[in-house]
């Protein structure tokens, strides 16, 4: 009988191990620090927040508060640039741990994740070919094509207004698609827009029309195993926000402060 017991006593005690430890490596901001780096999904083809310079380096105002949060938690950064239809589900299915890529918060998307609290505001615009004259703001979508990643917010306003969207994969196959005419127009982050126009001023688009900001933040996986992530990653944006370093990012990248909802 005593030599059950101890038998059961052990079994017992060998769960609760087992049971703290798989609780303890299930905790993603624990898995990052003994793995040593936290992997960053984005595009690097959406000036100005991810891209290449001329050097080829990744940069952009998401990269450069990725590398902040990173060097917050005491690990290093990598990055996944993958298209921006993969980002979201390499985020739920565990292949990321983190998006920094302009991810706008919506009801619908906050179903499946976790954010962070807001850390840009950004306008958004209708753009067009120069010489379009028909359309002047998204009342005249109805029956027009506008190109836009799928999955995107700027999709799903579209569609709503009527348009057929058309997908793209990224910030300059979306203007070409209107400058070539295959589409009549794309809604955007104004600051994307601007930024290429600024590029390229030889450009044949125009904005039509200025629209309501988007609110940005950081998704992670929606399950227990990211609270204690997201909650450093909160501290590491506040500590940004303290010492002025998001505001100066914001300013460097945007020439503005974008970090305060009006």
């Amino acid at each position: 009988m005593k030599k059950g017991l101890c038998l059961l006593a052990a079994v017992l005690m060998l769960t609760a191990v087992m049971s703290f430890g798989s609780a303890e490596s299930a905790d993603l901001l624990t898995q990052i620090k003994e793995r040593g780096y936290i992997t960053i999904a984005t595009e690097g083809d959406w000036a100005p927040y991810t891209y290449h310079d001329e050097n080829n380096n990744l940069v952009g105002y998401d990269v450069e508060i990725g590398q902040a949060i990173a060097d917050y938690l005491g690990v290093e950064a990598r990055y996944a640039e993958t298209d921006w239809d993969s980002i979201l589900a390499g985020v739920e299915g565990g292949r990321f741990d983190i998006a920094c890529n302009g991810v706008s918060y919506t009801e619908e998307r906050a179903q499946k994740y976790n954010f962070s609290t807001p850390y840009l505001y950004t306008p958004s615009v209708l753009a067009v070919r120069s010489d379009n004259e028909e359309i002047k703001s998204v009342d005249d979508l109805k029956g027009k094509k506008t190109a836009n990643t799928i999955s995107s917010i700027y999709a799903d306003i579209a569609a709503g207004y009527g348009a057929e969207v058309v997908g793209v994969n990224t910030l300059a196959d979306t203007i070409q698609q209107v400058i070539q005419g295959r589409v009549d127009a794309t809604l955007n982050a104004a600051v994307s827009i601007n930024d290429y126009m600024a590029e390229h001023p030889e450009a044949p688009i125009k904005i039509v029309q200025n629209l309501e900001g988007d609110t940005n933040v950081f998704p992670v996986r929606k399950d227990a195993s990211t609270d204690t992530l997201l909650a450093a990653v909160n501290e590491a944006l506040q500590a940004m926000r303290d010492d002025g370093r998001l505001a100066e990012l914001s300013i460097k990248y945007f020439g503005a402060d974008l970090t305060k909802a009006e």
